[in-house]
Order: structure tokens, then C-alpha cells, then sequence
């Protein structure tokens, strides 16, 4: 799992004066909406004794812990514990993780990672969202897989014409001619030549009577994010697809699904069903993947010309690695009694206040009250 991203926890529309429990990279956060309208986040975690913060409530702009009654700034300062009395000060270490927030595309976005602002890799452009022609859906599901291998299914064009045979690929023409990818050091994407079968139902009274090849635009954007343009003979199918890295083997997919055509409200539960649809053919094949996890050693499977995409992703993985930005051990706290674990992904304020960098200790569940708490960095 990669750390130092934008990702995109959950839609918008979902996040309100009530504290809501969202997990990325193994760790758990909360969301809540301040009275100005922002999104703050949050570690899930209060410092003091592990209470789930998102079990709480909220005062004004802060949250409350359920558990003692400790109340946390959006910047994960506290600024109330009502256990002290009157004059007592409340500790330096008394704060918890706050990550940078930013809603876009209906989506909302939180930075992590520790980088400055001005060295944060970028939010995905999604150019549809604010152009008229087009209207979009929410969607979503888990998947017991990793993100990886559910990020990868999608740009992989070669599995089409099996998987979904019936409803998108045509197994009568399975070839993959050769494609050019174009890339950045955050995204990559080719136009690929597909032959589909006719479609069927509400979309076939659209299509004209002889299916030609069409062109469809797979891509992949850093972190977790793909892309699949279709474009249908009467009109454009676009699906933003979240990948969101609950833990190594679960994965919450969020997908923005995009279309200018059949534009009424009228049409939306259709355009569900054939997301799901489609999504359901592919889950059986990549929740019984083996490895679960993609191999960091490129020959460790085997490649074709077809899979130039996935080649792409897994090159420009390996980079990010080797510069630091793998979730890691030195970002997983561990309790020894039973042995438990959980992520705790540094925020910018630790770079920006190095006397508190080691300051924040978090308790993992089953952990003995007779061990250390372990820090952490």
C-alpha cells in the first residue's frame, strides 16, 4: 500500500455533523462536517485510553470522545478533558493525527502521508464532473481482495471478451492489438481496439444493427484509482473506480460512473445494474487470485504485450518503493498480548512540529496495560 496520496475515502454526500468511521491503509479515521462546511479528519483513536472517536459526538467544530469525554480540534488538538480540574493545563501529548482535507468531484479527498503541500502528488483530473452533457451515479461494494489485484483487473483489457463474454467482451474476437500508453509520473492510460457484442435491454433500442470495433480508454492514476472510457455507438460510459485499501485482502471500491446518454433521473437505476452486474463477473475471478498480493519482483509473473498497462503500474510501484512511500513497518504499531496490529500513517503536523513527533502513543486492541505503548513512528 502506498502512502503520501490523495485518496478519496468516501463520497460527499455521506459525511454530515455525525462523527463517520472510514478505514484506508489499515487505519482507521473519522469524518466529521464542521459548522463552516468542511470535512475534518482525523486518526480514529483518542490518545488517551483507545476510545473509537468516531462512537462519539460532536460539539460545535470538535469531536468528542465517547469513552472520557476528551474533546479534539480538527487540528487533533485537545482542547478539554473533563476529568481535570479547574487550572489544571492539559498535556502537550494530549493530539492525535489530523490529515489535510479537500472535497472534489463529490468525493471526499484526505491527504496521507507527511509531505509538505507544495511536494503532495496530485489530485486525478476528472473532467466530466463539471461538464453538463454527462451525469453521474455513486456506487459501491467490498471486495475480499487486494487493491491491487482489483486496481489491475481493470486495466487489463485481455480479460474482457472472457469474463464478461456476454455483456461487454466478445469471446468470438478475443485479440488485443497492440496499444501505446501515454504516462505520467502519476497516471497512464492507452486507447485499446475492442470488438463487443450488441448490447441488449434499454441500450440495445440505441445501438445501430451492425457493431463496429470500438475504442476503449483504460488507464490507471496513483494510488488506487482506474479509468474505463467505452465508448458505446450512442454515447460515452466513464467509470472512475476507488480502490480504497481497507486492509491487504479487503478492499472498498467506490465507483463514479459517468454517462451522456439516457441523462433522466429515470435511467439511474439501470446504469446501476450494469455496474453491477459487470463488477460481480470480475469479483469471483479476483477474490480467488493467487498471490493476494502483487508480487514486488516483475518476473515473478508472466507478461505480454496485452498487459503493457499493468507493466506500467507495477514499474512505476516499484519506484515509489524505492523512494519510501510503501506502507511499511515502521507505520504498523503491534500489541503482544494477544499480538494485534494496526496502521498508524504519519500526518504533516509531525514534520511540522518535530518535539511532538514522537509524542502521540496509540494503544492497539488486546494490548496489555503492562506493556509499553508502543510510538508511532
Amino acid at each position: 500500500m502506498l502512502k503520501n496520496f490523495w485518496y478519496a475515502v468516501e463520497f460527499s454526500e455521506a459525511v454530515g455533523r455525525r462523527p463517520r468511521k472510514v478505514t484506508c491503509l489499515g487505519q482507521d479515521f473519522v469524518l466529521w462536517r464542521r459548522r463552516d462546511g468542511q470535512v475534518a479528519c482525523l486518526s480514529d483513536l483518542c490518545v488517551h485510553r483507545g476510545g473509537a472517536l468516531s462512537l462519539g459526538t460532536v460539539i460545535e467544530d470538535r469531536v468528542v470522545c465517547p469513552y472520557h469525554g476528551w474533546e479534539y480540534e480538527p487540528d487533533g488538538g485537545c482542547v478539554k478533558i473533563p476529568a481535570n480540574p479547574p487550572g489544571r493545563g492539559i498535556p502537550k501529548k494530549a493530539r492525535i493525527d489530523s490529515y489535510p482535507v479537500v472535497e472534489k468531484y463529490g468525493m471526499v479527498w484526505t491527504f496521507l502521508g507527511d509531505l509538505p503541500e507544495e511536494e503532495r502528488p496530485p489530485i486525478p483530473h476528472i473532467p466530466q464532473h463539471d461538464d453538463p452533457a454527462f451525469r453521474v451515479i455513486h456506487w459501491e461494494t467490498t471486495l475480499e481482495a487486494n487493491y491491487e489485484r482489483a486496481l489491475e483487473n481493470v486495466v487489463d483489457a485481455a480479460h474482457t471478451p472472457f469474463v464478461h463474454g456476454t455483456a461487454f467482451g466478445n469471446p468470438d474476437k478475443p485479440e488485443i492489438p497492440d496499444y501505446e500508453i501515454t504516462q505520467t509520473d502519476w497516471y497512464a492510460e492507452a486507447d485499446i481496439l475492442l470488438n463487443p457484442p450488441p448490447p441488449k435491454g434499454l441500450w440495445g433500442m440505441l445501438a445501430k444493427a451492425r457493431i463496429d470495433p470500438v475504442i476503449v480508454t483504460n488507464g490507471w492514476y496513483l494510488p488506487n484509482i482506474v479509468k474505463l472510457h467505452v465508448r458505446l455507438p450512442f454515447g460515452d460510459l466513464i467509470l472512475y473506480d476507488f480502490n480504497i485499501p481497507v486492509s491487504q485482502n479487503r478492499t472498498h471500491v467506490k465507483i463514479l460512473g459517468y454517462r451522456n446518454f439516457f441523462t433522466g433521473k429515470w435511467a439511474d437505476a439501470n446504469a446501476a445494474k450494469r455496474i453491477t452486474r459487470i463488477f460481480e463477473q470480475d469479483r469471483l475471478v479476483v477474490e480467488s487470485q493467487r498471490p493476494e498480493l502483487l508480487p514486488f519482483d516483475l518476473s515473478a509473473e508472466l507478461h505480454l504485450r496485452s498487459d503493457a498497462l499493468q507493466v506500467s503500474y507495477r514499474r512505476r510501484r516499484q519506484q515509489l518503493i524505492d523512494r519510501g512511500w510503501w506502507v511499511g513497518g515502521d507505520d504498523i504499531v503491534t500489541g503482544d498480548v494477544p499480538r494485534r496490529e494496526a496502521t498508524v500513517i504519519a500526518s504533516p503536523a509531525r514534520r511540522d512540529n518535530p518535539d511532538l513527533a514522537r509524542a502521540w502513543v496509540h494503544k492497539t486492541r488486546g494490548e496489555s496495560r503492562n506493556e509499553p505503548a508502543h510510538s508511532a513512528e
